[in-house]
């Protein structure tokens, strides 16, 4: 499933099936087909995305990511060239775009919507 969130006050925000189920879930909410988040709502989500973001800033980094990329480096290879590895995508990266359409839509005084 794709999620697709809308509010009067911002533009679209799309995410895909696991990542919209997994930030449903740090609202507090069960993985719906349909929802709203109503403005009076929106304190409460924006502390419940600042906390998990928080939370997982205090994880340790992921010890694999370094040795997958110094894996295979040549040496002499240029310096800037991480060999294809990208750090993974973080959890604050992720609710980024909820996080503004939150705020934005809160400001503005519309819900956020998805499924309609």
């Amino acid at each position: 499933m794709i999620y697709k969130f809308k509010s009067p006050a911002t533009g679209d925000l799309v995410m895909l099936g696991a990542d919209g189920d997994h930030m449903l879930r740090l609202l507090g909410r069960e993985p719906a087909a349909r929802g709203i988040i109503e403005v009076d709502a929106m304190d409460g989500a924006l502390q419940a995305l600042q906390d998990a973001v928080a939370e997982a800033d205090q994880l340790p980094a992921d010890a694999g990511h370094d040795a997958i990329k110094d894996a295979g480096k040549d040496t002499a290879a240029d310096p800037d060239d991480d060999g294809g590895a990208r750090a993974p995508v973080g959890l604050r990266q992720r609710v980024w775009p909820m996080v503004e359409m939150l705020r934005r839509a809160r400001a503005a005084g519309q819900p956020v919507v998805w499924g309609v």
